[in-house]
C-alpha cells in the first residue's frame, strides 16, 4: 500500500471513531465547541504519530483526547472563566451524536445538564475517571493506563467523584416523558398568565433558577426558593414588544428534549434564541436554566434546522 493509500486508511480509522471521541470530550468539557477543538487537536497528534507502532488506535486516541481535555480544564483561562460563575454547559438537542452512548441510566445521566454542572465540583482527574467509568464503561485498569494512575488511585477518584455528585444531585429517578412534558406545559401556561400560586406549586421549596443573562453579564444570575423563581419566571415569560424586538420577532415556543431533559425553545424563524431547561424530581421542578447567549446556542440551532419539530406550544410568543 503506497503512502497516500495508507494516509487515507489511517484518516478513515480516525473518522470512524470521531463521534465517540467528541462525545468523550463534550462530557469532559461541557462545551461542544471546545470538544470539537480537542478532537481536531487529537487528529493532528494522530497524523504526526508513528501509526505503525500504535497497536490499539482506539485506546491511543482515547488517551490523547482525555489528556488534551484535562490540559484545557487545568489551564489558567479555563479556571478563570469557570471560577467567576459565568459558566453553564452548552445545551445539545437530543439526537446530536455528541451526546454519545445512552443505553444505560448512568450514561444518560452523565450527559444531563445537571450532572455536567455538578462535575465542575470535581478535580479534572476525578471528572475524567467519572466519565470514563460511568459513560464509557472503561475498567479501572484501562483508566489507569489512560491517566497514568494506579488502579487503586482510579478507584479512589471514582469513589470521591460519585460521592460528590450524588451528595449534590437531587435524584428522583428517571422522569416519565409524558409527565415531564405535562409539568413543563403547565409551567409555561402559569408563567405566561402570571399565575404565581400555580408556579409555586410546580416548584420544590428549594427550587433554583439560573440564567446566563443572554451573555450580557459576567456572572450567572441565580434565584433561590420557589417564590423567587416563580416571580422571575412570571416576569421573564411575559411577552413584550421589547423582548420581541430583541429576539428578532415573535417566537414560536417549542417543547423539546435537550441533553435528555425537558426544555422549552424560543424560535423566531429557524434561529433558537433561548432555551429554558428543567430538572424534575418527584413530580416537581427543582431547577430552571435560562440559556440565551448566542455562543451557547450555535450547535443547538444547527441541529434544530435539521429537525422536524412537533407543532409549537405557542405559535407567536
Amino acid at each position: 500500500m503506497d503512502s497516500t493509500a495508507v494516509d487515507r486508511f489511517d484518516t478513515s480509522r480516525f473518522e470512524a471513531g470521531r463521534a465517540r471521541l467528541a462525545s468523550l470530550a463534550y462530557r469532559l468539557l461541557g462545551s461542544a465547541t471546545d470538544a470539537e477543538d480537542a478532537v481536531q487537536d487529537a487528529f493532528l497528534h494522530w497524523q504526526a504519530a508513528d501509526r505503525e507502532r500504535i497497536e490499539m488506535p482506539e485506546a491511543w486516541l482515547t488517551k490523547v483526547v482525555t489528556n488534551l481535555c484535562l490540559d484545557r480544564l487545568r489551564s489558567a483561562r479555563a479556571r478563570r472563566e469557570r471560577a467567576v460563575g459565568a459558566w453553564l454547559p452548552e445545551p445539545l438537542l437530543d439526537g446530536d451524536p455528541m451526546l454519545g452512548p445512552a443505553d444505560t441510566f448512568e450514561q444518560r445521566e452523565s450527559v444531563s445538564l445537571a450532572v455536567l454542572t455538578l462535575m465542575e465540583r470535581l478535580s479534572p482527574v476525578e471528572r475524567a475517571v467519572y466519565v470514563l467509568r460511568e459513560a464509557f464503561s472503561h475498567s479501572h485498569a484501562e483508566i489507569a493506563e489512560i491517566l497514568d494512575l494506579t488502579e487503586s488511585a482510579s478507584q479512589q477518584h471514582l469513589h470521591r467523584a460519585r460521592r460528590r455528585v450524588t451528595a449534590a444531585r437531587r435524584r428522583g429517578g428517571e422522569v416519565d416523558p409524558a409527565s415531564a412534558r405535562r409539568i413543563v406545559e403547565e409551567f409555561l401556561a402559569a408563567a405566561s398568565s402570571g399565575r404565581t400560586e400555580r408556579l409555586v406549586a410546580l416548584l420544590t421549596d428549594d427550587a433554583t433558577a439560573v440564567s446566563d443573562g443572554a451573555g450580557l453579564t459576567e456572572k450567572l444570575l441565580r434565584y433561590d426558593t420557589a417564590q423567587r423563581v416563580a416571580a422571575v419566571a412570571r416576569a421573564g415569560f411575559r411577552p413584550t414588544p421589547a423582548k420581541r424586538r430583541l429576539a428578532g420577532g415573535p417566537s414560536a415556543v417549542h417543547y423539546a428534549l435537550v441533553n435528555g431533559g425537558p426544555a422549552l425553545l424560543f424560535v423566531p424563524g429557524d434561529q433558537v434564541v433561548g432555551a429554558v431547561t428543567f430538572d424534575i424530581a418527584d413530580g416537581r421542578i427543582t431547577t430552571v436554566r435560562g440559556i440565551a447567549a448566542p455562543a451557547r446556542l450555535t450547535r443547538l440551532t444547527d441541529a434544530w434546522r435539521r429537525h422536524a419539530p412537533d407543532p409549537p406550544l405557542v405559535a407567536a410568543w
